[in-house]
């Protein structure tokens, strides 16, 4: 069982975009803990985020009282609404928040049943609940309910990247449902700053995204439209599907949010050092292209790499599993630039694949880096 946790300012949002799902027949409320439940059942965003405020004093000594968590057993882990619940509830107790107002939802959109927890880690008094070496508590808390209740351990086996996104297949059929699938977990548990980092993401599971823009009744509209890649990463004879067809979170404004939330994080937590630890392993020695790709991979980390007409490397991206993050290699320093790559393979094409062309013929990522792409028609967006 893997445990996500993050922290924020806005209570409200973490609500909403939890109450999104209840409404959409995607989720439900599983309990509640110092929470008022409606005679009716029906939850109320507001309402629910007035209990969850009103627990702390109108000064308290945090910059981000929110906490959000997501608890995710693995795919193959059956259990029942009740054990769901006892779980959330032991987990809270032992990561010391077990004093503090929450509430657990359970998602049912991805797939695999898994839930979140909305809480505050204020005490009454104002005081921020103890949060040091959070992260190496919070997994040994979950390795002691794996064992409790009989769960396939997170610890000593290879995670499929993304935990359990499953690559879109345009020949399936039921292409909204695959796309939903591969999109809202994607936004939901990977951190993007920009579209075309979120573009690199879906590739991997053979998913395109377009950007749309135009004046409607002299009003001005963005959009986005989601289609699925074939085999060779073209863009599949299937109609492009909108993203109003997915809800907020994945729409235009909902990932600029997003986008927005994850620059003002970056940089303040271990990630950056984290992945450039990774890549700086892997370039020892001067490897070629493709064998660095395989040495990412080694370290669950995918490499996309953008190439303009003349065969420039004039993008570089990576795509790191361990701490779900998508980042441009210039956000990790001059040493691993679009420019640093250039240089370093001498803008010579590698027969490998997660390779894109600028030009009018393009070469989009693959999927899990074992296939090559052959050449498609999408304009840079």
């Amino acid at each position: 069982m893997v445990a996500n946790i993050t922290t924020g300012k806005d209570v409200y949002g973490a609500l909403a975009y939890n109450q999104e799902k209840v409404d959409r027949g995607d989720g439900k409320v599983l309990l509640t803990h110092i929470v008022r439940e409606p005679a009716d059942g029906r939850f109320n965003v507001a309402a629910t985020a007035e209990d969850l405020l009103r627990w702390m004093p109108s000064h308290y000594r945090t910059e981000k009282p929110v906490v959000h968590v997501s608890l995710n057993p693995a795919p193959e882990d059956r259990l029942d609404d009740g054990q769901l619940a006892e779980i959330a509830g032991a987990y809270m107790e032992r990561m010391g928040w077990g004093g503090q107002p929450y509430i657990v939802f359970k998602h049912t959109d991805i797939g695999r049943e898994h839930i979140h927890i909305v809480s505050v880690q204020v005490a009454q008094d104002g005081r921020k609940i103890n949060d040091s070496r959070r992260n190496e508590r919070s997994v040994a808390v979950t390795e002691e309910l794996e064992r409790e209740y009989g769960l396939h351990p997170a610890k000593g086996r290879r995670r499929e990247k993304g935990q359990g996104i499953v690559p879109a297949d345009y020949t399936r059929g039921d292409l909204k449902r695959q796309v939903a699938a591969v999109i809202k977990p994607a936004v939901a548990t990977y951190r993007f700053q920009t579209l075309g980092e979120f573009r690199a993401l879906l590739s991997l599971y053979n998913i395109g995204i377009e950007e749309v823009r135009g004046e409607r009744n002299g009003t001005p509209y963005r959009g986005l439209l989601y289609t699925l890649l074939d085999e060779n990463g073209d863009k599949a004879v299937a109609a492009p599907l909108k993203s109003s067809l997915f809800g907020k979170e994945v729409g235009y404004d909902g990932l600029e949010r997003h986008m927005e939330r994850n620059a003002e994080r970056f940089g303040k937590d271990d990630t950056r050092r984290q992945i450039r630890g990774r890549v700086d392993k892997a370039l020892r020695g001067e490897p070629t292209e493709e064998e660095l790709r395989e040495r990412l991979r080694g370290a669950r980390v995918d490499l996309y790499i953008r190439r303009n007409e003349n065969g420039r490397i004039v993008g570089v991206t990576f795509i790191d599993h361990e701490t779900r993050t998508v980042v441009n290699g210039s956000r990790l320093g001059k040493a691993y630039s679009a420019n640093a790559f250039e240089l370093r393979f001498g803008g010579k094409r590698n027969p490998g694949e997660n390779t894109r062309d600028l030009s009018p013929k393009q070469a989009p990522a693959g999927r899990d880096g074992q296939r090559k792409r052959n050449t498609s028609r999408r304009r840079k967006v």
